[in-house]
Parts: C-alpha cells; sequence; structure tokens
C-alpha cells in the first residue's frame, strides 16, 4: 500500500550518484524558497525605515551571513546524501537528539504549510469565489500535497514552472506600480518610517531564511559536488534577497508603506490571484517536503520501522490542509515562531561537530565509500542537549540583534569548547534498523 502513495525519495538512506540533479535543477528550487512573497514584506519592512542604499548594504551582509551558513550545512548535505534529520545522529545529536529535530522540523514546517495554504484560500475567495474560503484551503492543500508525493522529480518541475511565472507577474505589478514614481528620486528619497539600523536591517535579512538554511540538506543531498552546492546557493539565495527584496524597497519608498504585499497582490485582479497561488506553491512543496523527511525520520527512530516518505507526506498534506480549512492553525503561530528560535542551534552544532570536532566524521566516511549509512549511532550526546537549550534560551531572551543569529553563534561556540573540553560523549550504542543501504549508483 505504502509504496503505490508516491516514492519514497531516499529518506532514510544516502541518495546514490544515479539519483542526483544539476546544480541548476537544485538552484532553482532554493530560488524558489526565497523568492516568496515574505521576501516582499522583508524588503517593505526594510524600505520603510532605510534609505535605498543602506538597505542594499544590510541585504549584502544579510545575504553573505545566510550564504555560509547554508553553503556550509549544505556541503554536509551533498557528502552525505542524507536528510537533516538524519544526518543530525552523526553531527552531535545522536539518535534520540535527531527524533527530537525531526519532530520539531514535522510539527513546524506542517504548521507553516497550513498557514501559506489559509493565506491562498483567502485570495482564491476573494477573487474568484465559488467556494468559501475553507473549500480553497483544501483544494489548494490537496494539489500541493500531490505534487510532494511523487517526490523531488514533481518538485522539480513545478519550480521549472513557478518561478518564473511568479517572476513575470510580480514584475508586471511591481514595474506597473513604479512607473509612476521617478526611479531617482524613490532611489535618493529618505525612509518613509521610523529609521532602521544597518545591524537591525541585516539580522532581519539574515533572520527570515534562517530556517530554511538550517534544513538545507533536505535539498542538497540531490547535489552532485560541493561546489554544486556554493552555485546554487550564491545564484538563488543573492537573486532571491536581491531582486524580491530589493523591489520591496523600492515600493515601501513609493507608496510610502511597509504594507505593499496587498497591493501588490490585490490591485492588478487576476494577476495577484496569479502572483498568491504561483508564490505559496513553491514554497509550500518544501514545507510539507522537508516535514515529511522530519517526521520519517522520528518514526524511524522512535519505532525502529521504516515508514514511507510518500505515505507519511500524504497523511501530513491532508492534514495540514484540514487544520487550515478549519482556520485552527491561526492560533498556532507564536508556537511556531518559539520553534524559530530553536531551529538555529540544530546548524550551529552540526557545522561545530562536522568542520571542527569531528568526533563521529570518521564513521560517516567509512559507511559513505559502502554507499551505506553508519551501522549505529549514540543514542543520546548530553553535551549537546545542554548546548541546545542554552543557545535557544539565550536566542530567547537576550534582547540584542536578531534571536536566531545569536542562538546559532551561541551553538556553534559553546559546542566547540564543550568538544575541546572532551564533554562531547555519546550515551548508549543505537542500531540504524531503520535504514538501508543506498541502491548502487
Amino acid at each position: 500500500m505504502a509504496s503505490a502513495v508516491g516514492v519514497d525519495d531516499y529518506a532514510l538512506t544516502r541518495v546514490p550518484d544515479s539519483a542526483r540533479y544539476s546544480w541548476w535543477s537544485v538552484a532553482v528550487q532554493r530560488f524558489g524558497q526565497v523568492s516568496a512573497l515574505s521576501q516582499f514584506l522583508l524588503g517593505a519592512t526594510i524600505g520603510f525605515g532605510m534609505s535605498f542604499w543602506n538597505a542594499v548594504l544590510a541585504f549584502t551582509l544579510g545575504s553573505v551571513i545566510l550564504e555560509l551558513i547554508t553553503i556550509l550545512v549544505g556541503v554536509i548535505g551533498v557528502r552525505e546524501g542524507l536528510t537533516t534529520s538524519m544526518i543530525a545522529r552523526w553531527t552531535g545529536f545522536g539518535r534520540g537528539g535527531s527524533a527530537l529535530i525531526g519532530l520539531a522540523i514535522g510539527i513546524s514546517l506542517i504548521g507553516w504549510f497550513g498557514i501559506q495554504s489559509a493565506v491562498s484560500a483567502q485570495g482564491l475567495a476573494a477573487l474568484v469565489g465559488g467556494l468559501p474560503e475553507w473549500g480553497w484551503a483544501l483544494v489548494f492543500g490537496l494539489v500541493v500535497t500531490a505534487i510532494v508525493v511523487r517526490g523531488f522529480h514533481s518538485m522539480a518541475w513545478t519550480a521549472y514552472l513557478m518561478v518564473p511565472a511568479f517572476l513575470i507577474l510580480v514584475g508586471w505589478s511591481v514595474i506597473s506600480e513604479l512607473t509612476r514614481h521617478d526611479l531617482g528620486d524613490l532611489v535618493a528619497s529618505a525612509p518613509p518610517g521610523p529609521q532602521l539600523s544597518l545591524l537591525q536591517g541585516t539580522t532581519l535579512v539574515a533572520g527570515g531564511f534562517i530556517v530554511g538554511a538550517v534544513i538545507t540538506p533536505d535539498m542538497t543531498r540531490f547535489n552532485r559536488t560541493t561546489g554544486d552546492v556554493v552555485k546554487q546557493t550564491l545564484v538563488g539565495v543573492t537573486l532571491g534577497e536581491y531582486v524580491i527584496g530589493l523591489a520591496g524597497v523600492l515600493l515601501a519608498h513609493a507608496v510610502g508603506t511597509e504594507q505593499i504585499t496587498t497591493i501588490v497582490t490585490s490591485s492588478v485582479g487576476w494577476v495577484g490571484l496569479l502572483i498568491v497561488i504561483a508564490g505559496t506553491m513553491k514554497i509550500n512543496d518544501w514545507n510539507l517536503y522537508s516535514s515529511g523527511l522530519g517526521v520519517v525520520n522520528f518514526i524511524g527512530t522512535v519505532s525502529g520501522k521504516r515508514a514511507h516518505r510518500g505515505l507519511v507526506t500524504a497523511v501530513l498534506g491532508v492534514v495540514g490542509s484540514v487544520l487550515a480549512a478549519a482556520g485552527i492553525l491561526s492560533k498556532f503561530t507564536d508556537f511556531l515562531t518559539v520553534l524559530g528560535v530553536a531551529f538555529p542551534p540544530i546548524a550551529g552544532i552540526m557545522v561545530a561537530e562536522y568542520f571542527v570536532v569531528k568526533q563521529w566524521r570518521g564513521e560517516l566516511a567509512e559507511a559513505r565509500a559502502l554507499g551505506a549509512v553508519p551501522s549505529e549511532a549514540p543514542v543520546w550526546v548530553p553535551a549537546t542537549i545542554v548546548v541546545w537549550v542554552a543557545a535557544a534560551l539565550f536566542g530567547e531572551f537576550v534582547e540584542w540583534g536578531l534571536p536566531s543569529i545569536n542562538s546559532l553563534v551561541v551553538a556553534f561556540v559553546l559546542y566547540v569548547v564543550a568538544g575541546k573540553l572532551g564533554l562531547v560523549r555519546g550515551v548508549g550504542k543505537s542500531a540504524t534498523a531503520d535504514a538501508e543501504p543506498a541502491p548502487a549508483a
């Protein structure tokens, strides 16, 4: 039954060389993640409080931070060919810690999947009618679910269609607004709202995509080389931040408000409707995809049995769609925001372990040579849990900079210190019974 529901997409095994894609195929999807409607809102927020050239500098510095994190975590993904939550077993978290990560990813991203579906439903109900909002939420959520169940290949073709459509439609709506103003005046104009500092602007840019950066291995495991990861990150993140973000900056200067998303999506009728559909679909498929991978790892860790990714994804997609239709997910936003503080330390710890401490790096290398995963993993790594919690609390309660960046940096530093002091040790051993060797390339 499970095998008939989509493809498993190497949820618990290494992606073999034969199943890897060109860097451009992956880059289009990365660009689709970054160039979302939320990026317009980010650009408008920054443009409302910064001059154009200060905003350019903020986007530049924030993009560099994002690209550094994304490349480092992405390189782990392409080398090991494993999902984020699977890699975590041998990058400091152990089997128990990776289960927590998988559950956190599953809950957080299915929540955002539902919220995005609800947002699209509002636009569809207003501009098309025919169905109430709950009906459109179900339709939209189930369409995206059908795409994601078919795996990475299906999502790649969706990105090929939706990314250009989104850019063309957004370009049309932005140009139609900006042609009413002198571009030189907009670039030289003072920010219309309360001033933001360069630090505030930079941290807003970096924080806007930090969770997407953390789960990068889910995507880069399909790359072929580390060079591909670098190229797609530079292209996808840079273009996504600059093209969409700076358009938001100019629109904020043009209309004198930070609420320009409504203008972009409603002032051009059917074009606005298509923007909503394209802009949501190309990011929502990755919300559901990574959620499914996280839950598959959680089930495998807790039960020791292999759950089929396609079946898990289908169930999550239906659940997310139903919750969106019921309007329940709007009450989860604060909870999902709190989870956002817990994600960045995961990347800090993974990078610190893989590139600096290297406690389990040898085991990964030996298994990689055989096209498999290590036969066993530590059950828990107590020092990691302490570092994770301490970094998350630091990000939550220290009122300086951006919580997500603070927690990531603190996690990296604390883990490296713990490693140098010999405190990073696994407790117990657990056989990797839920994974099998990947097919031969």
